[in-house]
């Protein structure tokens, strides 16, 4: 459809507000560009009532999509409203006859872009309006090219919280209760979106667990599965296991993970820490980390992976897939679900493959270092098999500190023997922390394990870090076995091994000041390091010392 000059420079509605925003001195982000059609598609509705504080809005999709963030003066809480573009009762009817139509139509087809795919949707509605003989206007049918594609190719009613980076969870928990999001500033908080109706919910349900490529009935209503774009799903469906009907829990999956400098830019753990971290993996140093539900421990995880040397053979497992690693000598594996009636000796489906079984098959793969997304069951007695027969492990444990971790594996299902224990490093305790009014993520403390001791048969901890509450500030103990034991295996001093962690630091606040973002840059710099340290310390030094 052509578009007049007059039609492309209209102003996206965003605009409209600009001066009152400015006036009040609230925050927002400007769209990215203006696009045709503007406030003709999506006009963003008025708050009137004082009630409403707009705190800020964000382009989506534009100029189809947005998100705007109120705070409710009344309730005191925030809002997460999703703006699309509006429809009346007998456009909606419409639309779903289209939508119905197409469905038979549609053939499955492999597509290499995004536009290819959008194109042959679009193709295809155009069509089945023709053959139907529906008269819309060009900015009614514009609306619904959006639906079609959100319904069709995106995630439905949750498409605008899917793309927007700063969600982290999106939660629905029944029919007629608002879909909670779980925002990166502004923490959990309940959106305009949900489903009115029981079956509605139910047949989403169905569909976005068969877009991830996993099925699930009355018989088996419970599923975790991973989403096109990585995201964790879990659902349930009808009222047999959840009782306020079919639920999901979408756990955002990010394409770009956080890197060891992101966590220092939030503060999760000090500079000095991520140095000693770096020093650790490079050297095959065992580390947990641990932290409840939601801490970072992921995260943290992955962030700290990116520092394991170029070359090395590196094997993940995972119930659902969530690292993300830029190495090309990398298996990740991921565990599959049965088919059938379990076995009554082992417990398990024909045709399961489990962490434990993915675990064995990866020590015959002769890796340098072993990822286990979390271990919570008799694979975390085999991957302590691992670290003692001089594996280089890496995993995350739901646990408090390093006393409830002790406790939790030594007892059943893990029942893990206190001797192997000993064969763990370094134990990386990570919390969800306030900090003045802002809830926040820190690392409490990076605790070394020092040996068993033969007389008590205690463990032997060392804290090398730990944070201090009351300033937000990190503080060294004094001491490390693993500096000492790098030392050792490098043969340096201990003035040589300090002057390591000050160069590796350097290197580090070299990347924060370039804004180095993307994990694979960062990858590369960590590379480039460990082939020539003293040219990288030079370019360094150079971009350091110009202020």
């Amino acid at each position: 459809m052509a578009i007049s000059k007059k039609e492309q420079k209209t102003p996206v509605m965003i605009n409209l507000f600009l001066p009152m925003f400015k006036k009040e001195g609230l925050k927002i982000k400007a769209p990215r560009k203006t696009m045709e059609f503007g406030s003709d598609i999506t006009p963003l509705p008025d708050v009137n009532s004082s009630r409403f504080k707009i705190i800020e809005v964000n382009p989506m999709e534009e100029p189809y999509s947005y998100v705007r963030i109120l705070f409710d003066t009344l309730n005191s809480e925030y809002i997460y409203e999703v703006i699309e573009p509006p429809l009346k009762e007998d456009e909606r009817k419409i639309l779903s006859k289209i939508k119905s139509a197409m469905i038979e139509k549609l053939e499955v087809k492999e597509f290499t872009t995004l536009e290819e795919e959008k194109e042959y949707l679009f193709n295809i509605a155009q069509q089945t309006r023709n053959e139907l003989q529906l008269s819309v206007s060009e900015i009614v049918w514009e609306r619904m090219k959006y639906y079609i594609y959100r319904d069709f190719i995106g995630y439905g009613l949750i498409q605008p919280a899917m793309i927007d980076t700063e969600v982290e969870d999106i939660s629905c928990d029944g029919v007629n209760i608002p879909i909670y999001i779980y925002h990166r500033m502004y923490g959990s908080i309940k959106s305009n979106l949900k489903f009115e109706k029981e079956d509605d919910l139910d047949q989403y349900v169905l569909w976005i667990v068969q877009k991830s490529g996993k099925h699930i009935s009355i018989s088996t209503p419970m599923v975790d599965a991973s989403l096109p774009d990585g995201s964790r799903l879990q659902a349930t469906l009808g009222k047999q296991v959840t009782k306020r009907g079919s639920s999901f829990t979408i756990r955002r999956f990010k394409p770009n993970p956080f890197t060891p400098v992101d966590l220092i830019r939030f503060k999760t753990m000090s500079r000095e820490m991520m140095a000693y971290l770096w020093l650790a993996v490079e050297n095959g140093m065992s580390i947990i980390v641990c932290g409840g539900t939601a801490s970072g421990k992921t995260t943290t995880l992955n962030a700290i992976l990116l520092f394991i040397p170029p070359n090395m053979k590196i094997v993940s497992i995972e119930d659902t897939r969530e690292l993300n690693l830029p190495h090309e000598n990398w298996i990740p594996s991921v565990t599959r679900e049965g088919v059938g009636e379990p076995n009554p000796v082992t417990g398990k489906k024909p045709g399961e493959i489990d962490m434990f079984d993915l675990l064995k098959a990866a020590l015959r793969q002769r890796p340098q270092y072993i990822m286990v997304g979390e271990v919570r069951g008799p694979e975390a007695y085999t991957v302590f098999q691992a670290m003692a027969t001089g594996k280089t492990c890496f995993t995350t444990f739901h646990a408090e500190d390093v006393k409830s971790m002790v406790h939790r594996f030594e007892n059943a299902p893990i029942n893990l023997p206190r001797a192997l224990i000993g064969a763990l490093d370094i134990v990386i305790l990570q919390a969800q922390v306030k900090v003045g009014t802002t809830m926040t993520r820190r690392v409490k403390s990076i605790t070394e394990i020092v040996g068993i001791d033969p007389e008590t048969n205690e463990i032997i901890t060392n804290n090398a870090y730990i944070w201090n509450p009351a300033d937000d500030t990190f503080n060294f103990s004094g001491h490390s076995y693993t500096y000492e034991k790098t030392a050792t295996i490098k043969g340096w001093s201990q003035r040589r091994m300090e002057l390591e962690v000050k160069r590796r630091e350097r290197v580090l606040e070299y990347m924060e000041k370039l804004g180095v973002r993307y994990y694979r840059d960062v990858a590369r710099i960590v590379s480039a390091y460990y082939k020539n340290p003293e040219e990288v310390l030079k370019r360094v030094n150079e971009v350091l010392e110009k202020d």
